[in-house]
């Protein structure tokens, strides 16, 4: 449950409603199933060690749903994902001289400089990677600032922005969500409550937002929800920070409905990534009328026009906590934010779909 499984399953979700045949290709995982209208095939794949929920997939072993995925006549294929599936699209789209698209949407070099300590073999990796890039047709970003990051991995080729969607734009009853969610948690008006969703990983930021929630010097209620390798220590931070009373960990949420009600109690939604390209979750909380706290000069940060759709705030646990502190006390802004937010980053992904659909049709067309 992260934005790139968000995106790829609402890509699927809509082309299928709009009667346009689809299939996922994905490395099989424990868990939770969406209830999938659409074809999915899972290939055998084990789990990272250190990298829950992530696993590696093994798309090249002689199994019925790797030749069944081989057998399909499919028209044109959508990487998301560098690694094993994006190899096994790369090599479908070649074999059946078919269009060819990569989606990109992290930040790799972090992710790998956490995990490996030669900067040569983390070049190497990058290398690796851009090979399934630089085959695509095009490469789509979120965003135009997410190009830059591309173009220093070494990525030579076309790129197209096509935005991203957001399945709680459709949502009328903010305020009554609001009210329903406060009064099952408790929490009085005069109480804020803040939120991160996303990973519990160090490239998001964690320690940063938690160390800065230390300097507030008024009662709030902070909650945390995801998963990842660094949940049970940033636990032992809020310990340690003697604010187990007032910040909780709620895990992986898989109910929609339940983070949009989180989403609407929220008063602001606190995401310093420094990792992220775009930052779905923004979004999601803009459709719920709950503005986006973010870091200056971060690329999630560049949707954002400070004081009219969301807020920044300079790398610095001070100057964080002062912006949270002065935004929850100027309620007539935060309202106001709040609107605008929702007015300028929330398309649905229904709209979003058919501007999909027409790209595919034209390089269809194209590659013909």
């Amino acid at each position: 449950m992260d934005g790139v499984a968000l995106t790829t399953y609402n890509y699927a979700y809509w082309l299928h409603q709009n009667g346009h045949p689809v299939s996922v290709v994905t490395p099989f995982a424990d868990g939770e199933r969406f209830d999938e209208p659409f074809q999915v095939f899972r290939y055998p794949s084990f789990p990272l060690p250190k990298r829950k929920p992530y696993r590696w997939g093994l798309p090249y072993l002689s199994t019925p749903t790797v030749f069944q995925i081989h057998r399909t006549p499919f028209k044109i294929v959508h990487g998301h994902s560098p690694f094993s599936a994006g190899r096994l699209g790369m090599s479908i789209a070649k074999k059946r001289e078919i269009p060819f698209i990569m989606s990109f949407h992290s930040k790799f070099r972090e992710d790998f400089t956490r995990s490996v300590k030669s900067p040569l073999l983390v070049d190497w990796m990058i290398r690796h990677i851009m090979e399934v890039y630089e085959a695509a047709d095009e490469v789509w970003i979120s965003q135009e600032a997410v190009e830059e990051v591309l173009r220093s991995y070494g990525y030579t080729g076309k790129t197209e922005i096509v935005e991203l969607g957001n399945d709680f734009a459709s949502i009328t009853n903010v305020e009554t969500l609001r009210a329903k969610k406060r009064k099952e948690l408790g929490i009085i008006p005069e109480t804020p409550l803040f939120l991160f969703v996303g990973q519990q990983i160090l490239e998001k930021n964690i320690p940063f937002l938690l160390d800065s929630l230390t300097l507030l010097d008024f009662p709030f209620k902070m909650i945390l929800v995801g998963e990842g390798y660094g949940l049970e220590s940033f636990r032992e931070q809020v310990v340690a920070n003697g604010q187990q009373e007032m910040i909780s960990f709620t895990g992986s949420i898989t109910d929609r409905e339940e983070l949009a009600s989180l989403y609407a109690a929220a008063d602001l939604f606190l995401f310093p990534s420094l990792y992220d390209t775009a930052g779905l979750v923004i979004r999601e909380a803009a459709a719920l009328r709950t503005p986006s706290l973010l870091i200056e000069g971060s690329t999630a940060a560049t949707a954002i026009q400070d004081n009219v759709n969301g807020f920044v705030s300079p790398h610095d646990t001070t100057a964080y906590a002062s912006r949270i502190t002065e935004i929850i006390r100027d309620k007539a802004l935060l309202q106001r934010v709040a609107l605008r937010a929702e007015e300028t980053l929330t398309r649905s992904w229904e709209d979003i779909s058919r501007e999909v659909f027409d790209r595919y049709q034209h390089l269809i067309a194209r590659k013909r």
